[in-house]
């Protein structure tokens, strides 16, 4: 049944709905928050999105995402392909502990690297002896943010691969092609576009991770506040035009990746259909 067979009526009124939903939820809101970081003009924003806390947010926002997100990188790329390509003992267990961040609060997962690491956590007598400082402290906000975003890159794999099969992988090695060359040459190209979809995706909750962060953090000004803490802190505050013109910030990023993730499927859809036609064109061939 193809869309046509149903009423002119029926179809205006689900896509009405689906622009009225968006237009509540996501472009509302949005124009809300861009409208009231400019109310009071744009020296105050300027000052805003200057000031040293501020930017010292925005350097450990970036700082946590150039750390956690080629760290879940490898671990996507490796869990996918063992997951995809592999048979073995464990995999569903391997399968639910990748989905567990999913279900599990990012509060709660705060809490567990708490309860690890903390002063009268498991771990914290032995890491206050020897003067390592995890908890409201950088590598806190780092470990809590890669635990919350690391089902990202390999969810968007794991399908991929397996769609994909594992014929031309055998056939580099019957070849005599290395693993890594195998890699390089053949599983890489083959996924490039679910594994840049699942690097974006990661990178946007890397940044805009709240919950986690929050509990490991400690909210110590210039030290341990990301750009989500530190819009919290300025909204509690009654800084109000600094709280939206700091979340502006993150309004862009959400913006840039909504832009790739568009254009990444748009561009694995058109790579899809020249891999049917190339493959219609062989199979002519050989018939």
């Amino acid at each position: 049944m193809t869309d046509k067979s149903e009423p002119a009526y029926i179809r205006w009124l689900l896509i009405g709905i689906s622009l009225l939903f968006m237009g509540l939820f996501l472009i509302v809101p949005l124009i809300s928050v861009f409208s009231a970081a400019f109310s009071e003009g744009v020296d105050l924003f300027a000052r805003a999105v200057t000031e040293e806390e501020t930017l010292s947010a925005i350097r450990l926002t970036l700082l946590t995402a150039v750390i956690s997100v080629p760290a879940n990188v490898i671990f996507g790329v490796a869990a996918a392909w063992a997951i995809a390509k592999f048979s073995f003992r464990g995999k569903n267990v391997l399968l639910t502990l990748i989905d567990l961040p999913f279900a599990v609060s990012p509060v709660i997962s705060g809490l567990i690297f708490v309860l690890l690491f903390g002063s009268q956590g498991i771990l914290g007598p032995w890491l206050e002896a020897h003067d390592i400082k995890i908890i409201f402290a950088v590598p806190g906000i780092i470990l809590a943010t890669t635990f919350v975003t690391f089902p990202f890159v390999a969810r968007e794999l794991i399908p991929v691969m397996e769609a994909q099969g594992k014929d031309e992988e055998e056939a580099a090695v019957s070849l005599g092609a290395s693993g890594w060359q195998t890699f390089l040459k053949i599983t890489l190209p083959n996924i490039k576009w679910g594994l840049l979809y699942g690097v974006i995706l990661c990178n946007a909750r890397a940044m805009g991770e709240f919950g986690a962060v929050s509990v490991v953090s400690g909210h110590i000004r210039g030290m341990t506040n990301t750009l989500p803490l530190h819009v919290e802190i300025l909204y509690n505050e009654y800084q109000f035009v600094a709280a939206f013109a700091v979340a502006t910030l993150l309004g862009m990023l959400a913006l840039v990746t909504l832009i790739l993730k568009s254009v990444i499927e748009w561009k694995s859809e058109h790579q899809e259909r020249e891999d049917i036609a190339v493959s219609e064109v062989i199979g002519e061939a050989r018939a």
